[in-house]
């Protein structure tokens, strides 16, 4: 186990962390009124757009600390992690170089496929990522064991996978409402919660280099 490959996913492990509770704050500061366009929407994908790279090098390091026998699980958490990557990564590029300008300077009807708004393109493509992350963390939960600090981690994800669902239908449901944006609220917890529980098992995993270097 190479102590810089734990050393890197435990930073971006905190990176990833701090980024999500950064979204969750801005999404609530929206929520109450507090942030109006255009800078709640600039916050908002922003925020968003600076966890991928972060949780991609999370991820990755929990693959390459994994021992080889349950490495399968965690290739299968790293592909699920890309297509989550690349989705929304075209999403919050798109809205910020492109609709948001178009919306300041009055121009957004020229560009109106292209504004994430419920169930439109690029809508569908935020809940593909966003789904694809849940099934990340789904297929991690096997390469975790069952003792230690590592139940801890498992019960961590477990929770996201479950909050999945519920994401998929705040995204998926007919008629979209400010109400049912709250049902997807746990994800805010859960999901800054994995990304740090992954991050100090990462760390813990380094000091374990250390002690039998």
């Amino acid at each position: 186990m190479d102590r810089t490959t734990c050393k890197v996913g435990y930073i971006a492990g905190l990176i990833a962390f701090a980024s999500t509770l950064a979204y969750d704050f801005v999404q609530i500061l929206q929520i109450v009124g507090v942030l109006r366009f255009p800078l709640d929407e600039i916050l908002i994908y922003g925020t968003s757009l600076c966890i991928v790279a972060p949780f991609i090098l999370e991820m990755l390091s929990l693959h390459y600390t994994t021992p080889e026998d349950k490495r399968y699980w965690t290739h299968a958490a790293l592909i699920f992690t890309f297509i989550y990557s690349v989705f929304v990564t075209a999403n919050y590029v798109v809205q910020l170089a492109t609709v948001i300008p178009a919306k300041i300077q009055g121009s957004v009807k020229a560009i109106s496929l292209l504004d994430q708004t419920p169930h439109s393109l690029f809508w569908n493509f935020d809940a593909t990522g966003y789904i694809s992350m849940g099934l990340a963390t789904l297929f991690a939960i096997p390469a975790l064991r069952k003792v230690g600090f590592e139940r801890w981690v498992r019960f961590s994800i477990i929770a996201h996978v479950c909050v999945t669902p519920l994401i998929s239908i705040v995204y998926f449901y007919p008629k979209f409402s400010q109400n049912l944006l709250f049902l997807g609220f746990p994800w805010a917890i859960t999901a800054p919660l994995l990304m740090v529980m992954i991050a100090i098992l990462l760390r813990k995993r380094h000091q374990q280099v250390l002690i039998h270097a």
